[in-house]
């Protein structure tokens, strides 16, 4: 096996891993990689080696420490990406947008940028809240299946942030029922009162990777066209989803300005 060759397996190894949440035995990375058994074991001792996988107790593989320092650049990264879509979601809205993505079972809002009004929403980057009082929450949790939101909202709970809260698992699943069939979310006064939220998927090609989001008050949300919105912002989305999406040889990377 060559070089390039033994890189891009590991590679599919360890975005494997990532698609079967994080941890996985080896008969499940064989089924999902196409890789043989002898491969796998080779590459993942190589993984364990250098930090990118641990082995847990019962012989099954979960992705490593070593992950989250790389995985805090590229955070960093693609927030600077986002940049330019955002200030063309602004423009669209005369709102704040925002990109949001899923750690955990938390979402973190990882770049903004702020609308020229004088009274405008702000989220800090880097804030951790959890997804089922937001736009962006929801639309990263209708990605997933009914099983995983339920599992998801069994650890975090659906604490109530204001009289609008959804707090209840039913009520949540009918909420990203209809997130699914418009294609975005909404956040009507949920996480805050007095401040709305339209969000948008980000898809690489492969899956939702994040969302973004544009916030202000209440009533000069509302006064927009929210179809009209929507689709402006889901075709600022895509354009950046394109941006992020696996090229040829399986690099990515953001459009030169």
């Amino acid at each position: 096996m060559s070089g390039v060759q033994s890189v891009d397996r590991a590679l599919d190894v360890l975005e494997a891993l990532a698609e079967l949440e994080g941890e996985a035995g080896i008969s499940e990375l064989a089924a999902r990689t196409g890789l043989p058994y002898g491969t796998i074991h080779r590459l993942l001792r190589t993984l364990l080696e250098r930090g990118y996988v641990r082995q847990e107790s019962d012989r099954r593989y979960a992705l490593g420490g070593a992950l989250v320092r790389l995985g805090g650049v590229a955070e960093r990264l693609v927030g600077t990406w986002a940049q330019p879509y955002l200030a063309r979601m602004v423009e669209l809205s005369g709102e704040t947008a925002n990109l949001a993505v899923l750690e955990g079972d938390f979402i973190v809002y990882v770049a903004q940028v702020p609308s020229p009004r004088r009274l405008r929403m702000f989220a800090e980057v880097g804030r951790r809240v959890l997804p089922h009082c937001t736009a962006v929450g929801k639309v990263l949790l209708a990605d997933r299946t009914d099983e995983e939101v339920r599992a998801m909202l069994r650890r975090t709970g659906m604490p109530r942030r204001t009289a609008n809260t959804i707090t209840d698992p039913d009520g949540m699943r009918a909420e990203l029922a209809r997130v699914r069939d418009r294609g975005y979310a909404l956040d009507l006064g949920e996480e805050e009162l007095g401040v709305h939220c339209l969000a948008v998927p980000v898809h690489d090609g492969r899956r939702v990777v994040a969302a973004m989001s544009v916030s202000g008050p209440a009533e000069r949300i509302e006064a927009l066209d929210r179809e009209e919105l929507a689709r402006g912002m889901r075709k600022i989305a895509d354009e950046f989803g394109t941006e992020l999406a696996p090229r040829a040889g399986g690099r990515s990377r953001p459009a030169d300005a």
